[in-house]
This record gives C-alpha cells, structure tokens and sequence, in this order.
C-alpha cells in the first residue's frame, strides 16, 4: 500500500475503523445517504468525509479505502441489474472467504460478513433483497473484482474532482450473467415483508 494520502484529521477517522464491521457500521450510522440534489456526483472518500454524505458508488470508494488502511487490497465489484440502479460493493477474502462493505439506502443491500466461498456465492446473497418498487427481482449480473490501484494516478482517494473513471470503467468491464433466461421468465414478484424491511429506514 501507498503512504496514506490523508491529513491528520482523515487519518483519526480511519484510525477507528479497525474491522470491516466498524467500517459498515460509520457508513450506515455516520454518513447519510446522497441523494444528488444538484446532480450526480462521484465524491473520492475525503469528499464522502468532508460532507458527510455518500451514495452507493461514493460508500463503496469509501469503504475501499479504509479497507486498504486495513491491509486489504481496495476491491470493487459492480452489481447489474434490469430496470433498477447498479449496485457496487467494496469486497475482501478474510481466510479464503469473501465478504462486502456496501452503502446502500435498501437495508438489505449492505454489508456481508466473510462467510461465503465464492464471489458468486456472496453476490446470490444480494439477489432476494435487490428489488425496485414495482417488486421485481432485478439484479442480473457480477463484474471480476476491480483494484482501484489502477486508479491511483488520478488519486481516486483524495481527488477534488469527481472521480467518474471509476464507475465508468466498473460499467464497461465484462459481467458474469447469474441466470438463465428460464429462470428469468419463472421469477416471482418480491414478498411483501421482505420489501417492506428493504425499504425499513430508507430516506
């Protein structure tokens, strides 16, 4: 890992996130949800901390980077779905098991503990709580994990610029399809508990 690029206040910040837990129990409980009142934004984690906001890409930037301060290497994947939003989560292997950080204004599409074997077996948690208010099951797809230290020359932690290289390079990458057309067509609507605790908090 790169010298820490962040000032003493930033680095204090980082300094308490010591686990993966505290660090999706600050995005949940110490940094509201972005909801782009002047238009999209893609915030580098000292933007997400000067501001106190962040969405689903700027929660997973973030993450990504407290990870590295932990000594993991900053992964992201790119969930993609049919008539609904990608979602993208920050991903680390904790003995040869996966687990994820994710920012997410649905309660059930945010952090994973590190149980799961495979990457596909972590994404497949997602798929019953990945749904839009029409109640249809959307999510499709998985890209490879991304290190974002192919990144770091246009210092994607730090930058005072909205750092779109990320996402756009997330979105072009190719995806792994999670179901056959004729699991697809046989999908059932969401159950309605299961959609009334997604959206259990969201603002």
């Amino acid at each position: 890992m790169p010298r820490s690029p962040f000032d003493s206040s930033e680095r204090a910040v980082f300094r308490r996130l010591t686990t993966p837990a505290k660090i999706a129990h600050f995005l949940d409980h110490e940094i509201a949800y972005n909801k782009e009142p002047e238009g999209p934004t893609c915030r580098s984690p000292r933007r997400v901390l000067r501001y106190r906001t962040g969405h689903c890409m700027e929660g997973a930037l973030f993450a990504a980077a407290a990870l590295r301060m932990l000594g993991y290497p900053p992964l992201l994947i790119d969930l993609e779905s049919v008539r609904d939003d990608d979602h993208v989560l920050a991903v680390y292997r904790r003995d040869g098991h996966w687990g994820s950080v994710a920012k997410s204004n649905y309660s059930g599409l945010r952090h994973r503990e590190p149980v799961f074997r495979t990457l596909r077996e972590l994404v497949m948690s997602y798929f019953e709580h990945y749904f839009n208010l029409e109640y249809e099951k959307t999510l499709r797809k998985y890209s490879r994990p991304v290190n974002l230290a192919r990144f770091d020359e246009i210092h994607w932690m730090t930058a005072e610029e909205d750092v779109w290289a990320v996402p756009e390079y997330l979105c072009e990458i190719s995806h792994t399809r999670l179901l056959t057309a004729g699991q697809i067509r046989r999908l059932g609507r969401v159950d309605d508990r299961i959609f009334a605790a997604g959206l259990a908090g969201r603002k």
